[in-house]
């Protein structure tokens, strides 16, 4: 469309005489006179506030996010009662209620999406729009051990929205749904649940029957998880759903571990490893927690019955042997494991020790001979300088070990219990306990030479919150090197894109000191490994072991054949009891999920996938992973970009964890919840008593009043809109409950749109609409820009863009500014035909743009809309064509939207002149001067908005040079512009004039005090002086005000004259 210029829409000139201001037009609404009244009030309430807070020398902007807002109070709840099965469309025939209420919006709407298939890649297939391309994501498969929290929740707001842009683009869609089995988690949380309620661990149950019990409990957990999934309005594709332990899963780990060995990737072998002798189990390094002690610490342990202290560095003193007055003084953190030294290391070139090159050491505790080695890993200039060797329960001196051909003892048990090697005195005592009988022992032979704090990193076990020990054991180990360096370079060339690229150093880094993956586990829920120890009738100790792996123990028994040249009928197999680690099977979801070993059309089609989105916690143990198997056992990179979101902290910037009971379902913000149902949820959960009274105060603390009800629309966008590319997301359930507002906004506009459009309207093309005045055309213009930046915010995939585009146009552009201006044009009779088809474009076109990141909501209202004449009907705004920059490019004016910025500020100096002088009924009349004629002009066409944005009646135009009328307010635009208000008949000066003395006196008080107070840097100096120039500049609007009201008084007042 050819852009009109102002001239073509002004109203005739006005005359220099300012003319009665018209009767105020009564405003188009669907509320009632009551409801009116109270929205009056309400706004008076919220300037007066805002009056309250400019005093204050507060500003919105300044307040944080993460502040706990006041009580809120209960909303009206509306409930959906139409009947209507499961699967079946809503009804929406009847009007909309009054407010806008979550439960009533988001009921039916999933069942339906998902019977009519629109999640499914084979629907989308056949859009009008379809642009043949396809878009594939996974979800990250949640764990099986409970509920989803508020990081999934972001996890799957984020992924939903870039689903359901693509959906609506016309790309072929697929995001696979599925969960994890979560080995080490799910087995504990069962174990302890078991203990709790039938007080019988897995062994006295068996293997069979306590897998039996995990399955039953999976379905109750997998199945709630499912559900809350669908409260989200994630649009998975249900008919694809997998489980990692399900049967095409377990096929293709067993495929996966046999290709790995065949290719001499995976191998058996005695290694260190993290152990959990809670769990009995190695873990994975995603499962240490590495905690930092400043010194001493006191902690509680599992299995200990008093607490253990940390933190404290032993110096305990090596006799020389054959000097008896000559000793080497060794310092140490972990006395339990001095039964377990096999040398004294020093640095080759510490002078201290030099003479002592090539003796022998006597062990404090037995006496025997250990011999003093020099090795450069030694720091000289920690401590004495001198260390112990403990190969079997220490990564660092393992390797010293291996470089110096020291064999290891292992002195504690898989059940952290001290080994026989230990001798009777220490053999089956709980190692913490034995390092108390250690202290005591070295005490009384006079071989402690100091005790101190010492600040140190104890690793602990996530899952048991046991100290993880380092033990030696016989396991499965996966080759990491090779598969690693391909990782690194497939970053490095580009071909794999991670986003933030500022990950791309802790990539690097980490896969240029990768080790090798210990997977085996020593659980029973889990895969089995695929791998079989040939027993040939007698008991062979490790060194000795043949094992053999195969799909099936039929294909193991003819390869052990082959091995040992053996019969097959005379071979006996024992399966590896162990499982492999959860790991595992995640890094292979990407292809198995499609169906992967087998040639599927799904792995054809949708493989590699188009997109992983995770959190960046995940980006090594599981991303790495992904990659390095997805590239070995297919050939190809499973995904060509990596979009990382940050972690969900709570308001006080905490990690979320059940233990301090900050954990939110998400479930409890869509539908509100009582403090005593959350408290409720702690009671019936798997915390100890301890940590059950710490995470009861903390929940009290934070949510005093409970959670309101917010609504999933609400708790989506407001999760997008944040920047989660950069540093951890700090939510507060404040922000989810002022989106709900802007919800509510939307709702209420729609409400209005759908009245003024009457029965009987008939939609216009897009593309044939015409704006016929600069309102409809700005509004037009600023619908154009946001369906830009919508799409900019989708195609970076910076969904913060995108939500701060359709905040602005909802709420600042559509309802603040064009419903309120246009009010009085609909009032007319006849209705011009223009303003409503202008209103049927940005409903529709607005909440296609909103779809994807409010998907019920969208859908709730879009379905109200008066369909468009011709062209095959949308049956739901999921599949409807999103906006496009393109198809809206010939609405853009930028002059025009320009143009109106400067009567934006002008409302905005009117409004602030009424309340100034508290103008909260009158509605006066103005002048606008401006020295440029061109300005003039420009003004001239926003002359009725402008009014009727500003409260105030008839808006004129005062020639260049012209005198304005006395005793009328004035304020300045710009240096070109000023604006007069009539006060005359209007302002009671005598009244006011105390008013505005009183709060000059409370504004000067807190300039005084701002004064007085000692210059400081940095932020809060910058905030000081903000709030000086916003004091000092209302005080000069104050004493202006004075003045104008004293000159009224000493005029004698005459009629509404000029």
């Amino acid at each position: 469309m050819p852009h009109l210029p102002l001239s073509s829409f002004r109203p005739p000139l006005c005359g220099l005489r300012l003319s009665q201001g018209l009767p105020r037009p009564r405003p188009l609404s669907t509320h009632g006179s009551s409801i009116s009244r109270r929205n009056r009030e309400a706004k008076q309430k919220r300037l007066l506030e805002k009056q309250a807070a400019l005093e204050a020398g507060i500003t919105g902007k300044n307040k944080s996010l993460a502040e706990p807002s006041k009580a809120w109070s209960p909303k009206e709840i509306v409930l959906y009662e139409i009947p209507t099965e499961p699967g079946e469309k809503k009804d929406v025939s009847g009007p909309l209620p009054p407010a806008y209420s979550p439960r009533y919006v988001e009921a039916a709407w999933y069942p339906w999406w998902v019977r009519e298939g629109f999640f499914k890649p084979e629907y989308q297939a056949r859009l009008p729009q379809a642009t043949g391309e396809t878009f594939s994501m996974c979800i990250p498969p949640p764990n099986v051990t409970g509920s989803l929290h508020i990081g999934h929740a972001l996890t799957v707001a984020i992924q939903d929205a870039l689903v359901r842009w693509h959906r609506m683009r016309g790309d072929q869609v697929l995001w696979v749904p599925g969960s994890d089995h979560a080995g080490i988690a799910t087995q504990a949380v069962v174990e302890k649940q078991l203990w709790k309620e039938r007080g019988v661990r897995r062994h006295d149950l068996g293997r069979e029957d306590f897998l039996r019990e995990v399955w039953q409990w999976k379905e109750v957990k997998g199945g709630e998880i499912c559900e809350q999934l669908r409260a989200l309005g994630a649009s998975l594709d249900w008919d694809r759903e997998c489980f990692t332990m399900d049967a095409g899963s377990s096929l293709a780990v067993t495929e996966a571990f046999v290709r790995l060995y065949n290719a001499g990737l995976l191998y058996r072998n005695r290694q260190l490893v993290n152990w959990s002798c809670a769990l009995r189990s190695a873990v994975s390094d995603i499962e240490v927690e590495n905690r930092p002690l400043p010194g001493r610490t006191e902690l509680w342990l599992p299995g200990c019955l008093t607490p253990v202290s940390f933190g404290l560095l032993v110096s305990v003193a090596f006799p020389v042997d054959g000097e008896p007055d000559t000793e080497v003084v060794v310092g140490t953190t972990r006395p339990e494991t001095l039964p377990g030294d096999v040398a004294v290391a020093v640095h080759p070139e510490d002078s201290r020790y030099t003479h002592l090159h090539g003796r022998q050491l006597r062990h404090p505790l037995t006496g025997q001979l250990l011999p003093l080695i020099t090795d450069t890993a030694v720091q000289a200039h920690v401590g004495t300088g001198a260390v112990k060797v403990t190969p079997a329960h220490s990564p660092t001196d393992a390797e010293m070990g291996a470089r110096h051909g020291l064999s290891p003892l292992s002195v504690i048990a898989e059940d952290g219990t001290m080994t026989s090697l230990c001798g009777e005195w220490l053999q089956g005592l709980h190692r913490f306990v034995a390092r108390e009988k250690i202290m005591c022992a070295l005490s009384e032979r006079g071989q402690i030479r100091g005790l101190q704090d010492h600040s140190m990193v104890l690793p602990f076990c996530s899952r048991s919150g046991d100290v993880i020990e380092y033990l030696l054991k016989s396991q499965w180990f996966v080759r990491c090197q090779e598969m690693g360096d391909r990782a690194a370079k497939a970053v490095q060339s580009g071909a794999l894109e991670l986003c933030p690229s500022f990950h791309q150093k802790n990539w690097r880094h980490w896969f240029a000191h990768i080790g090798d993956w210990c997977v085996s586990r020593q659980l029973w829920w889990g895969h089995r490994i695929p791998a079989y120890l040939v027993m040939e009738g007698q008991e062979k100790d490790d060194r000795e072991e043949c094992w053999v792996v195969g799909r099936s123990e039929a294909e193991a028994r003819e390869v052990a054949a082959k091995l040992t040249g053996s019969p097959e009928a005379e071979l006996t197999l024992e399966r590896d009891p162990d499982v492999l680690d959860t790991w595992f099977s995640s890094a292979l979801f990407p292809f198995s999920a499609l169906g992967w070993p087998h040639e599927t059309p799904d792995l054809a089609r949708f493989y590699p996938l188009s997109l992983l989105e995770t959190g960046s916690d995940l980006l090594l143990f599981w991303v790495g992973r992904m990659v390095m198997l997805g590239t070995q056992l297919t050939g190809q990179l499973p995904f060509s970009k990596v979009l990382l979101h940050s972690m969900v902290r709570d308001r006080q910037g905490r990690k979320m964890s059940k233990s301090l009971g900050n954990v939110l379902d998400p479930r409890d913000i869509i539908s509100g919840v009582k403090l005593q149902v959350l408290q409720a949820k702690l009671r019936d959960g798997n915390l100890d008593p301890a940590e059950l009274a710490i995470a009861a105060a903390a929940q009290k603390k934070d949510f005093p009043h409970g959670i309101p009800e917010c609504g999933t629309d609400a708790l989506r966008f407001t999760l997008c809109s944040r920047g989660v590319l950069g540093d951890d997301l700090h939510l507060s359930v404040s922000e989810v409950l002022s989106c709900r507002h802007f919800c509510n906004k939307i709702w209420n506009a729609l409400r209005f749109i759908l009245h003024a459009l009457g029965e009987n309207f008939v939609p216009q093309p897009a593309e044939e609409l015409s704006p016929s005045s600069p309102m409809d055309a700005w509004i037009l213009s600023r619908l154009a820009l946001a369906a830009c930046e919508c799409e900019r915010g989708f195609l970076t995939q910076e969904l913060s863009i995108v939500t701060h585009a359709l905040h602005h146009f909802w709420l600042h552009n559509l309802c603040d500014i064009y419903l309120e201006a246009v009010k009085p044009v609909l009032s007319l009779e006849p209705c011009p035909p223009g303003p409503p088809q202008v209103l049927f474009s940005c409903a529709d076109i607005g909440l296609r743009l909103l779809a994807p990141l409010m998907p019920f909501l969208a859908e709730e209202l879009w379905q109200r809309l008066p369909p468009r004449p011709g062209g095959t009907p949308v049956p739901s705004i999921c599949v409807a064509p999103y906006p496009t920059a393109r198809s809206l490019e010939h609405w853009r004016q930028p002059a025009l939207e320009q143009h109106f910025s400067q009567v934006q500020e002008a409302v905005q100096v009117l409004r602030a002149l009424r309340a100034t002088y508290q103008l909260t009924q009158a509605r006066p009349r103005v002048l606008l001067q401006s020295s440029e004629p061109e300005e003039q002009g420009l003004f001239q066409v926003f002359l009725e908005p402008l009014g009727t944005l500003s409260h105030c009646a008839a808006v004129s135009l005062l020639p260049p040079g012209a005198v304005a009328p006395s005793g009328w307010a004035q304020a300045t635009l710009s240096d070109t512009i000023q604006v007069y208000m009539e006060l005359q008949g209007l302002v009671d000066p005598q009244t006011q004039l105390p008013r505005l003395a009183a709060r000059r006196l409370k504004l000067q008080k807190q300039l005084d005090g701002l004064m007085a107070q000692t210059v400081s840097e940095g932020e809060a100096e910058t905030q000081r002086q903000q709030r000086l120039s916003s004091l000092q500049l209302e005080l000069s609007k104050l004493d202006q005000a004075a003045s104008h009201l004293r000159q009224l008084m000493d005029e004698a007042p005459s009629p509404r004259e000029l």
